[in-house]
């Protein structure tokens, strides 16, 4: 039974994004719509996702939450692209890391502060991730400087990206291997377990069926922003930013600030800062070699923007700043949740 009163929900949404796709409803409706069903599919995936967790290791649910948790995000991106929607996915992707790492972590913090005090977090877990979402951005700064400063390089700007992406995901591929066989860094059990445990048949069924509905439900999600975007006077680089990218990772970033709200600070900032290190050392490398293999006039490089770069640079070094010492409070938060609004308003023109 609650199998099902978890299920019914989201195919409850699926079902009213589909009718009104298929009705031609207005922008807006199909776009808020597509995007209630985006976030709901989500949040079953994290569910079937945990459930697993009751009958696998920690460190096998992290790696198999790794490589389906972000199955929506990777399938808005496919479509926006063969859209020829560069912009939004250079920005959503970004949006991505910078909206877990500064907005959720912000969040968890204030919430954490409010209720806590200073909280206290092993360190170990979050200089790893800082490392590698240095060694990420370093991906996305140098190919773009090379073609800024006109290099070289700047002119093989396809096959710098395809190295770059190589790199990242033998990188990935790396950290992966060791939370297999170290187990450390994964998510300790308590946070995987249910208390309603799902049969296995289930819990892999359901993620098949949501891998599938995730792919319809991107491609009306996509079809409906262009017309949105115009219908709401925003940019493509604010909707990418921010709206795609909360859409994207809204039920998920829930979990973060809950759990620092229980003062699981450890926890908390392994969650989030995870979401944004699967995108950049996962999904973004995944994507510029996806994007080759569908072909189109615009394949997705690593040459963004450069003032993409220097705000994803900045709140890199900040959460680094903010989390190397293993305590935060409220105004840690703060300051992060401050420059997350500071890199949105930039964008809010274009």
């Amino acid at each position: 039974m609650k199998f099902f009163a978890t299920m019914a929900p989201s195919a409850g949404l699926v079902g009213v994004a589909a009718a009104l796709h298929f009705a031609e409803a207005g922008s807006i409706v199909n776009f808020i719509a597509s995007a209630l069903a985006l976030a709901s599919v989500a949040h079953i995936i994290g569910e079937a996702t945990d459930q697993l967790g009751n009958r696998l290791s920690p460190a096998t649910t992290g790696v198999i939450q790794s490589a389906v948790g972000n199955l929506p995000e990777l399938f808005v991106c496919i479509f926006a692209l063969k859209a020829g929607l560069l912009t939004v996915v250079q920005a959503s992707l970004i949006g991505s890391i910078l909206s877990n790492a500064l907005l959720v972590l912000g969040l968890a913090f204030v919430a954490g502060g409010w209720k806590h005090g200073v909280l206290c977090f092993e360190s170990q877990t979050p200089r790893m991730i800082a490392t590698l979402l240095l060694l990420a951005v370093s991906a996305l700064v140098l190919p773009t400087l090379a073609q800024e400063l006109h290099l070289p390089s700047g002119a093989h700007e396809q096959a710098l990206a395809v190295v770059c992406a190589i790199v990242l995901l033998l990188v990935f591929i790396v950290l992966t291997q060791a939370i297999l066989r170290q187990g450390q860094r994964a998510l300790p059990a308590e946070t995987h377990a249910r208390l309603h445990a799902w049969p296995l048949g289930a819990a892999v069924g359901v993620l098949a069926a949501c891998g599938i509905a995730a792919g319809f439900v991107s491609d009306w999600f996509v079809d409906a922003l262009g017309p949105a975007i115009e219908a709401l006077g925003v940019s493509e680089a604010f909707s990418g930013l921010v709206v795609v990218a909360i859409a994207g990772n809204a039920v998920e970033n829930v979990v973060g600030v809950r759990l620092a709200a229980q003062g699981k600070a450890d926890l908390a900032v392994s969650v989030i800062l995870n979401s944004a290190l699967q995108v950049a050392v996962a999904l973004i490398p995944a994507l510029v070699l996806i994007s080759f293999a569908i072909g189109g006039a615009t394949p997705f490089t690593l040459a963004i923007p450069p003032i993409l770069t220097a705000a994803l640079f900045l709140s890199v070094l900040v959460v680094t700043v903010v989390t190397v010492d293993g305590r935060a409070d409220m105004v840690d938060g703060a300051a992060l949740i401050g420059l997350y609004v500071i890199v949105a308003a930039i964008f809010w023109w274009g």
